[in-house]
């Protein structure tokens, strides 16, 4: 029997938008306690907070450590960072430390306690969204030693960041003088101390302003006299043209770190004491990455003197190096994508790894046998796996024949097809960062389009990172070119070798992917509509509101302060409002401080009494990247609907999008 004929994006799909808002979101911070394998969750239904999951010893399913409404997440530079760690003592079970979101103070729980004493702050109360923030926790003699961030006025970039070191017995809790500073705050920025085995040094990395961490970073490897105080602080590695991604002890006192002195981040032993630095495994390969929040781990040292790593071009495998020798042998499995996430115990190797048909789950490898398996998180398919796209990883030429790497979703439906003579529309996919990249994973949210017959293209145009240094640098002083030029060779060669109707080709993007989707309103004819997701709009108004991490962020991306005036002129949707013609939603979390609502607002100001047909949805409650599952819904359904309204479609099963001009 011939399957129904319908036309593209009219398909019903099984895979509604509570569905995928339900799936959304993905393990991190995995750690090991003991035994057992602990890691965060996020729980979408549970008002978007972060639940903290661990792995019984015996195999058993997995269960939360803490019970609603506690929330384990930091905003430490308001992207977070690890928020827990825990220890097995010898006698009394685990040791838990963590970072509950709702009031940013530091926590100490005993989850096996017989009496089940609730957690107990360790640190003092502060303003909500400011004063004190902690993140990236060691548990060391009695001490919690992590990131302190403080808040010293009303302005975002009124803030100082050091090493600390926090009673475990909780007389800091209210009594901040309790808290030892272990360094000066003369870097702006800081991961917390990473001790050697033997407890006598402590390493961090950190960094300045105006650089990212992706530009330049330096190790700093300080010794840990008898009193608990760092001294002799010095730089072994790094600068402002080396980004080292992270720094590391192995069990043997040896000192890794992940370099990109070669152009592509890659695994190096360096001597704690003169600096010297070997390449263990050099390839024109990422065995490091963008270094967003500390915490983040793309190797980990094993018992047995191998290491652990991450590495790939564009999205990453897990391997198994010898630092002696130089071999690498990848771990076996039907996992394409993992997350900078690893952790290791004994021989063991933990971290988080998807595929195209599957999601994020919690991996274990056992190095001594090579065998994987899923021990969390493990991803139930809710839909029939026959609607998932197929991505295909395609390189596209873009202007001067500048490769673009792209992943394509193509329509697809396992009990529909479209008349012969039709193409389908596609939505053009311009990810966040920009220093970030996709990977070819399974996303319901994707799915949620293409099950319906609307094809995406995720861009991984120049300035993300996957592809080495260079490929980076792209987009020094170019934001709003480069980005905007690749994100549109894919979209004309898709409608050039007819995979893609070139009537009905749309953008969409996220926080620095909103930037990219709006600025492409504003420079081409090409989009017939556009998803603008807490979008950067303006680049003064960034550069003045934004959040202290990102505030120099426009300096490598659009030119040094004294240029920003004509750069913003010349690129800004916000300075160019009036070349924009084609409708647009926008969708924007009232509680964001990256991309606060003051620049959608001016955005919108500017387009009044221009008849361009747009909609305005704004979220209470949700800052930047949507995680509650009623807001993740309403998104999705009201951008079903503006596609369905421009590109023609009949759609009855989501509610009409009002469009105002």
């Amino acid at each position: 029997m011939a399957e129904p004929t319908g036309p593209y994006g009219s398909w019903p799909s099984p895979l509604d938008a509570a569905l995928a808002a339900s799936h959304d979101g993905r393990p991190e911070y995995v750690g090991t306690v003991g035994p057992e394998v602990w890691w965060t969750e996020p729980r979408p239904a549970e008002g978007g907070r972060r639940a903290l999951v661990r792995r019984p010893a015996d195999g058993g399913p997995p269960d939360c450590v803490l019970p609603p409404p506690w929330n384990v997440r930091s905003r430490v530079t308001e992207y977070g960072g690890r928020p827990w760690a825990g220890v097995q003592r010898p006698a009394g079970g685990p040791l838990l430390v963590f970072v509950h979101f709702a009031d940013q103070r530091l926590y100490a729980y005993e989850p096996d306690a017989p009496a089940g004493p609730p957690p107990r702050p360790l640190t003092p109360l502060s303003a909500v969204g400011g004063g004190l923030r902690w993140a990236d926790p060691v548990l060391r003699d009695g001490e919690v030693w992590c990131v302190l961030e403080e808040f010293t006025g009303p302005a975002p970039t009124d803030v100082r960041r050091v090493a600390a070191a926090v009673p475990l017995d909780g007389s800091a809790a209210a009594d901040r003088s309790r808290v030892r500073e272990l360094t000066d705050d003369r870097h702006r920025f800081t991961t917390g101390p990473r001790v050697s085995p033997d407890g006598r040094r402590a390493a961090r990395l950190v960094w300045d302003h105006p650089r990212m961490p992706w530009d330049g970073t330096e190790v700093e490897v300080s010794g840990i006299a008898p009193d608990g105080t760092l001294t002799g602080a010095r730089t072994v590695l790094g600068g402002p043209a080396e980004s080292v991604a992270q720094v590391e002890w192995a069990a043997d006192g040896s000192l890794f770190a992940v370099s990109d002195r070669s152009g592509w981040w890659n695994p190096y032993r360096v001597d704690p004491d003169t600096g010297d630095a070997v390449n263990l495994c050099p390839r024109e390969e990422e065995f490091g990455g963008p270094l967003w929040k500390p915490g983040l781990s793309w190797l980990a040292p094993l018992s047995d003197g191998l290491v652990a790593v991450l590495h790939g071009q564009g999205s990453c495998v897990l391997g198994v190096l010898d630092p002696e020798s130089g071999d690498l042998v990848d771990a076996a499995g039907p996992w394409t994508a993992w997350q900078p996430a690893l952790a290791a115990s004994g021989t063991r190797v933990y971290g988080v790894a998807a595929s195209p048909r599957s999601a994020y789950e919690v991996v274990e490898l056992d190095t001594e046998d090579g065998h994987a398996r899923v021990v969390g998180a493990a991803g139930a398919d809710p839909v029939d796996p026959a609607y998932y796209p197929e991505p295909q990883s395609r390189t596209f030429l873009g202007p001067g024949g500048r490769e673009t790497h792209a992943h394509v979703y193509p329509p697809h439906h396992p009990g529909r097809r479209a008349p012969a003579d039709e193409l389908p529309p596609y939505v053009i996919w311009a990810h966040g960062g920009p220093t970030d990249h996709v990977p070819p994973v399974l996303d319901l949210h994707i799915a949620y389009f293409t099950s319906r017959g609307i094809g995406v293209a995720e861009v991984n145009y120049g300035g993300s990172s996957g592809y080495g240094r260079a490929y980076r640098e792209r987009l020094r002083e170019q934001w709003g070119v480069v980005d905007v030029e690749d994100c549109a060779a894919v979209a004309r060669a898709l409608a050039a070798e007819g995979t893609a109707d070139p009537d009905r080709l749309a953008i969409r993007g996220a926080s620095a992917g909103g930037w990219t989707a709006a600025a492409s309103l504003a420079a081409t004819d090409l989009y017939a509509c556009a998803a603008l997701i807490y979008p950067v709009l303006d680049l003064q108004g960034f550069a003045r509101e934004t959040h202290d991490l990102e505030s120099r962020y426009v300096d490598g991306l659009a030119g040094p302060p004294q240029t920003l005036p004509v750069r913003c002129r010349e690129r800004s949707p916000l300075a160019r409002a009036d070349r924009i013609t084609a409708p647009f939603l926008l969708l924007q979390g009232l509680d964001d401080p990256v991309c606060p609502p003051a620049q959608a607002e001016r955005f919108l100001a500017a387009m009044r009494g221009r008849a361009v047909p747009h909609a305005y949805l704004a979220f209470e409650g949700e800052g930047h990247g949507f995680r509650r599952a009623d807001t993740m819904v309403r998104a999705l359904e009201a951008e079903l609907s503006l596609y369905a309204q421009v590109f023609g479609i009949e759609r009855t099963d989501v509610p009409r999008l009002r469009l105002e001009a």
